[in-house]
């Protein structure tokens, strides 16, 4: 009957109204008994336990499930590589071709642009990094030619707005008043924290375990302690938060019986601690250790260097060694910080502030979102009358008119 069929869907678009993830009071017995019985097993055996890596992600669905068991990534980095296209390649492996990097600091610079605040912004030239062969036989990589003039730009312009990471960052949430390693400890968890989750969430996160924790608070026996479905209560506002808990409880485990209570000290250690992928490894390296070996690419990092054009990437990792290539060494830690706050400010992932951006108002930015102006012309019939001399009214002729209208319209990516 369709009384039936409109009844049903009804129910089906119900459904998809509730929430998928409900509130940690209402935790079913089977979640928790299986964080229980997770946190039970005797992880520290493992390498790389495989039960935590292989883990049925319930927050995130099948392919997020899949791209996490075929490797180590961290959860931000899978969920770039379940929105990209099925049929692409993952883990691809960078050329064993010898690579000799070209100083990026005596490249060819173009004369300085000059701002146009007055005008309309401008489209600017995509120069990606290039690549050429040497007489030994050696790939050289040649830096994009403007690439100081957009870093120095970007500079710039996070000096006059603060974001969000300058203030709560991963590197600003480790307490000051515990002990070295304790605070690498927090910093490790914070990190963990992080993916797919803003940094005022996540600073939240790491208030709760710092104050809600028994004295002295985050620290390595704490989570030990912990019960894991208290810590899900605790850290609920974070994105992915099962998984979290899960994987933050058996690198726990991890840190305690094979690296005598601290965290690691080199990036496959670090990447070997289930839930942390390269991203954060490299950025723990630096921010924990003072180390910095690689560059820390999230998605802002990603995101923003693809929209200039240095490159063509479609996963984090790629974009790393495209950038490590050819950058120079000294900029290595501070270009994530400085194009995340970039990204939190005015490149946003939704609604940019071109208008605000001095790369779009000087050409330098090839995705900028131009306003260009269109005119178009509107015909209008015209009655011309005139009035005899009787009195009455005539219409004499008849004419067509050309109004000039102006229209506006958007262009760019």
């Amino acid at each position: 009957m369709k009384t039936s069929r409109i009844a049903r869907e009804t129910a089906r678009v119900a459904r998809q109204l509730l929430p998928t993830d409900p509130a940690p009071t209402r935790q079913t017995r089977s979640f928790a008994t299986s964080l229980n019985a997770f946190t039970a097993n005797d992880v520290s055996a493992q390498a790389s336990p495989p039960d935590v890596k292989e883990e049925d992600l319930s927050d995130s669905g099948s392919s997020l499930s899949s791209a996490l068991s075929e490797a180590n990534f961290d959860i931000e980095d899978a969920a770039i590589e379940a929105s990209s296209t099925r049929k692409r390649k993952r883990g691809l492996d960078m050329p064993s071709t010898t690579i000799t990097t070209v100083s990026a600091t005596t490249s060819t610079r173009t004369s300085p642009r000059k701002a146009n605040p007055g005008g309309n912004l401008k489209k600017g030239k995509r120069q990606p990094a290039k690549q050429s062969i040497n007489e030994a036989g050696e790939v050289e990589i040649h830096p994009p030619a403007d690439w100081q003039e957009i870093y120095e730009a970007v500079q710039e312009m996070r000096k006059r707005v603060l974001a969000p990471v300058d203030t709560m960052g991963c590197e600003t949430l480790a307490e000051e008043h515990l002990s070295p390693q304790d605070k690498r400890f927090q910093t490790l968890i914070a990190l963990m924290l992080s993916s797919q989750t803003k940094d005022t969430t996540n600073a939240i996160a790491m208030r709760r375990l710092q104050t809600e924790l028994p004295s002295p608070g985050l620290t390595l026996q704490n989570i030990l302690d912990v019960d894991p479905v208290r810590l899900n209560e605790m850290i609920y506002v974070v994105g992915f938060h099962n998984n979290k808990t899960k994987y933050i409880k058996a690198a726990a485990l991890i840190l305690r019986d094979q690296f005598n209570g601290d965290i690691p000290d080199t990036i496959e250690g670090l990447i070997s601690l289930p839930g942390v992928g390269p991203k954060m490894a490299y950025l723990c390296m630096s921010a924990a250790w003072g180390r910095t070996e690689g560059i820390g690419v999230d998605v802002h990092v990603h995101r923003i260097t693809n929209l200039w054009g240095w490159h063509k990437t479609k996963a984090p990792e790629e974009t790393r060694a495209a950038l490590e290539a050819w950058l120079p060494r000294d900029k290595w830690h501070e270009i994530n910080h400085l194009l995340v706050g970039f990204g939190q400010t005015i490149c946003l992932p939704v609604g940019r502030k071109c208008g605000e951006c001095t790369l779009g108002r000087s050409g330098l930015c090839p995705s900028a979102v131009v306003e260009k102006k269109k005119k178009t012309v509107k015909r209008v019939k015209k009655e011309v009358v005139e009035e005899a001399g009787d009195g009455e009214v005539r219409v004499k002729s008849d004419e067509t008119v050309a109004v000039k209208e102006e229209e506006k319209a958007v262009d760019g990516l």
